[in-house]
């Protein structure tokens, strides 16, 4: 019960709509109904509001690393072992994914998976950075970028943490993130996906 009370927890933690919020208090419209139709920061920035794409950012970020720190600060006293901060991690990306707030249609993780794995691992999260950084410069895909992370992050996982149940989560994320890349890479390839500041009303 602890386990899953931590889970349930972190999902919550992870349903917190930041594109959505954001965009209200900066009357922006949906951030659904303009560019790719993501409630996410890389799609608030196509509003041409840079400011409530990096609050929008950092929410999303924020609330992976929270899920994980809580558990791993105040989980033991409450019983929590060690594989409780991976699940909360996982409970929380997946949050962002399916957020019970937004009908369980949410964002594509980026920002949420990057809290979560900063929370596993400070280097970690830079190297799984770095390379999101290095191919979104290099080409101004953030989906690319995305995909690039994915692919990588449970490379870092393995060198950095070993074999595990945190590796073993962010092979799930990794899988996930990627597949909900997979539309956005079909868009590239056909050369119809947006890239980073451009702004589009239509995906």
């Amino acid at each position: 019960m602890t386990t899953l009370g931590f889970a349930i927890l972190a999902y919550l933690l992870g349903s917190i709509p930041f594109a959505m919020v954001t965009s209200k208090l900066f009357g922006l419209a949906d951030p659904r109904s303009y560019g790719s139709g993501n409630p996410g920061a890389t799609n608030v920035l196509r509003s041409g509001n840079k400011l409530a794409a990096l609050l929008t950012l950092l929410g999303d970020v924020l609330k992976g690393w929270l899920a994980v720190f809580l558990v791993q600060q105040f989980g033991p006293a409450y019983g929590a072992q060690a594989q409780d901060a991976a699940i909360a991690g996982f409970a929380a990306f997946f949050g962002h994914l399916h957020p019970i707030f937004l009908h369980f249609r949410g964002g594509k993780g980026v920002a949420t998976a990057a809290g979560v794995l900063f929370g596993f691992s400070p280097w970690l999260g830079l190297g799984v950075l770095a390379v999101w950084i290095g191919v979104v410069w290099f080409f101004r895909y953030s989906s690319l970028g995305a995909i690039a992370a994915a692919v990588t992050a449970p490379l870092f996982a393995l060198a950095l943490l070993g074999a595990g149940d945190t590796l073993t989560a962010v092979f799930c994320i990794a899988l996930l993130l990627y597949w909900r890349h997979s539309e956005n890479l079909q868009r590239i390839r056909a050369g119809t996906e947006p890239k980073v500041g451009e702004k589009k009303t239509t995906s």
